[in-house]
């Protein structure tokens, strides 16, 4: 393990060489490249440097031990306990660095989120969980910008795509995929019965240009007018734009912009998103075709979640957890939920490597 880290060590220091030549600075591209594998390996190599130190320190003291000088051989003695204990926290904060991540993980994100089964109080449960996620992005200090959204008149949404920018805002927000569920008495009802309705999330890694090659051929592109609730043209010009990829038949549509050029953009962001997700999909399918992960994928079937008003609990079904802060929840604090989605994935990831 030790040669292992010393490689990972040394790694760091010649990538923190390349940053400095000129060839490299010259060209962005591979400046920011490098910069991001060098910035990912800094807590490992900080963790790894202060390892390597106990290892050498545990070696002198044991050689200590065979003097003849009985000074030494107390401190010696008396150093190695506190060491090993040292060496033994450092050795599982080193696991969970060195476990395999996900390449996605750094990247910016497309979220999707589109009221299911439950009519009117689905669409108010989407909006709900709209809030959640704005709210969040901006506790995080995350960019966000809303690409597309359809609303029901009444405070409800049928669907929201919304951009999200921010360090590591993937990584943070992919185990938000899946259906989430609510039961609650929803403002219509007047006997006071709890109902329950569902909402599905769809997290997606924004595809870098590197990611995904769309061939303008087989690219359908339309035009229309933008639509506000119930229907009404909120504008003359048929600024809105529907793309259709003819291979796959995925649609996107995009209104919100203000010129169709805008519009155009932002779609093909979202469906250069939806087919990455889908080669990766694929791929992960074919990894890992036997094995159920704890942490949702982004299968949309999955009820991932349980939202309980009467109670104040959400629960989340993938790793059995449960918490009365529902209300602290709602308000964007996923800080909790997502630690322990983490952890759970780490555990299996750990798990995997073993067997």
């Amino acid at each position: 393990m030790k040669k292992k880290l010393q490689e990972i060590i040394d790694k760091y220091h010649h990538l923190s060489q390349e940053m400095t030549k000129q060839a490299v600075l010259s060209d962005q591209k591979k400046l920011s490249s490098i910069a991001k594998e060098h910035s990912s390996l800094d807590k490992v190599v900080k963790v790894a440097t202060e390892y390597i130190l106990v290892l050498d320190q545990i070696d002198e003291d044991k050689e200590m031990l065979n003097e003849d000088d009985a000074e030494l051989i107390e401190i010696a003695r008396e150093e190695l306990p506190s060491l090993e204990i040292k060496k033994s926290k450092l050795e599982e904060e080193l696991k969970i660095l060195l476990l395999p991540k996900d390449p996605n993980d750094d990247k910016n994100l497309i979220l999707e989120i589109r009221a299911g089964t439950g009519g009117d109080e689905a669409a108010l449960f989407a909006s709900d969980l709209y809030r959640i996620y704005i709210r969040y992005a901006e506790r995080k200090n995350w960019k966000y910008k809303i690409m597309n959204s359809s609303d029901t008149g009444i405070g409800g949404i049928k669907e929201a795509i919304i951009s999200i920018n921010g360090k590591g805002a993937f990584g943070m927000l992919k185990y938000e995929s899946g259906v989430h569920r609510v039961q609650r008495v929803p403002k219509t009802e007047t006997s006071g019965r709890v109902h329950t309705s569902a909402a599905t999330v769809a997290v997606l890694p924004e595809a870098e240009d590197v990611d995904i090659d769309i061939n303008d051929g087989d690219l359908k592109i339309d035009t229309y007018r933008a639509s506000g609730a119930g229907g009404q043209h909120v504008n003359k010009t048929e600024s809105a734009i529907r793309i259709t990829h003819i291979p796959t038949g995925l649609v996107v549509t995009c209104q919100d912009e203000s010129s169709q050029h805008k519009n155009r953009a932002a779609a093909l962001k979202v469906l250069k998103a939806r087919l990455l997700a889908s080669e990766q999909q694929k791929v992960a399918a074919e990894r890992a075709a036997e094995r159920k992960s704890l942490v949702s994928t982004g299968d949309r079937s999955a009820k991932i979640r349980t939202y309980n008003f009467p109670q104040g609990r959400i629960t989340d079904h993938r790793i059995s957890f449960t918490s009365y802060k529902l209300h602290e929840v709602m308000d964007g604090d996923l800080t909790e939920l997502i630690e322990k989605l983490k952890i759970a994935e780490q555990q299996e990831l750990m798990s995997a490597n073993i067997n």
